[in-house]
């Protein structure tokens, strides 16, 4: 929802509302856990292309010959949700460190880049260290180590080639190339043209198995900062991170994707080549595949350069089970900003039989301007300006939140 601007001196106060649901039964639409569903694609399944490549990954594709280009995307089963405490934001910082290349892709010289990056990561942690002292920091060493990193750091520049990946996908057609970060899962995506998908293969099943963690430091700055303009300076970030948190008391889907600040400083580059190695698996990875295709040929691609990456033992960290909800839970978040409200109520995640009855919910509460909601709120009664709701907030591999989301309109306030 987009937010419109308020009097500076008129607080925004936003209403957070929890309750708990169960007992309805309608039918509903039954969702993946790694793909969204399709609805309304007749023969769609019979289409699709299934293969399990020996070292786990799952390769899906479909055919689609409307021009010679084809959109890919690699998705892990693995987020925010998978972090260690303390170290909230390593799922997203990682999509950033992702796309800094590899021990071929980006670097002039890595034997001695190699080097560098150990005295990165030796320096790096020792400043970390010193700067979580707080007051009792000294401040001479803060300055000595700051510098020495500084140097390092420079010194790691003159053997690196900023952005290749970006570059060498941009002169080969592609367009697109992006990645997102979620609790549950952490996506890859970019679309090239159809022969370009060798340079795809290479570039990917390389990512995947020799990512180096260039300009750590530097990017780690750059997603404090997102946190910053996202989280803690915009109202709708604020207001669900906020939500979130009160959500849910004991479950990690409390966390925000981004992080929480302390933890964020302290997250360094062996904790993340942990995560990576115990996530970013093969047998934790599906690659979809869409597009002006020849199955075999494409079968022979990705065989060749995924198929030999060895599989390895997934490591998840325990997840704490959310108590049941006893009562209410209601905050107000001050903001100078337009009001607005948030209600959640507790579910169950898909693949049962209540996730499929609050899809059909969220269609015909909120789905167009002839929803139930819509017209009796904003058409009708004429109490809010907007209304939405969302099913499965803010995961679907654990016990979730269906939402609403509201926009009062003035002169009424919240509600």
């Amino acid at each position: 929802m987009k937010n419109r601007t308020a009097h500076p001196h008129v607080p925004r106060i936003a209403k957070l509302v929890f309750h708990s649901v169960a007992g309805l039964s309608v039918l509903g639409v039954i969702f993946l856990l790694f793909f969204p569903s399709v609805t309304g694609a007749q023969g769609l399944a019979e289409r699709i292309q299934r293969v399990t490549l020996r070292n786990g990954i799952r390769l899906v594709m479909i055919q689609r010959q409307m021009s010679p280009t084809v959109a890919i995307y690699i998705r892990y089963r693995a987020g925010a949700v998978d972090e260690a405490d303390g170290k909230t934001g390593t799922a997203h910082l990682l999509e950033h460190m992702m796309f800094k290349g590899t021990k071929t892709i980006g670097s002039r010289d890595y034997l001695r880049e190699e080097k560098i990056i150990r005295q990165i990561v030796k320096v790096g942690e020792m400043l970390d260290r010193e700067r979580s002292k707080g007051k009792e920091a000294e401040p001479a060493k803060l300055k000595q180590l700051t510098i020495r990193l500084k140097k390092l750091q420079d010194e790691q520049r003159h053997l690196t080639i900023s952005n290749e990946i970006d570059r060498l996908y941009t002169e080969n057609g592609a367009v697109g190339l992006n990645a997102s970060t979620g609790q549950d899962l952490t996506t890859y995506q970019v679309s090239i043209p159809a022969n370009r998908i060798e340079l795809w293969a290479r570039i990917e099943s390389d990512r995947m198995q020799n990512p180096v963690f260039r300009e750590f430091y530097t990017e780690r700055d750059v997603v404090m900062e997102e946190r910053r303009q996202r989280s803690e300076s915009d109202p709708d970030g604020k207001l669900l991170e906020t939500f979130l948190a009160t959500a849910f008391m004991a479950h990690p889907y409390r966390r925000p994707i981004l992080g929480w600040p302390s933890d964020m400083e302290s997250i360094d580059i062996p904790y993340m080549e942990k995560f990576f190695k115990s996530t970013h698996a093969p047998n934790n990875t599906v690659i979809a595949i869409v597009g002006d295709i020849h199955f075999p040929s494409v079968l022979k691609i990705v065989q060749k350069y995924f198929s030999q990456i060895p599989s390895r033992k997934l490591s998840f960290p325990l997840i704490t089970k959310e108590p049941i909800q006893s009562g209410e839970r209601r905050i107000e978040v001050l903001f100078p900003a337009e009001p607005k409200i948030i209600m959640g109520y507790h579910k169950p995640p898909p693949p049962t039989f209540t996730d499929h009855v609050f899809d059909v919910i969220e269609y015909i509460l909120s789905h167009g301007r002839t929803s139930r909601l819509f017209k009796a709120l904003v058409d009708e009664k004429r109490l809010a300006e907007n209304v939405q709701t969302v099913n499965g907030l803010p995961g679907a591999r654990y016990p979730n939140q269906f939402v609403l989301f509201a926009t009062p309109r003035s002169p009424y306030g919240c509600v």
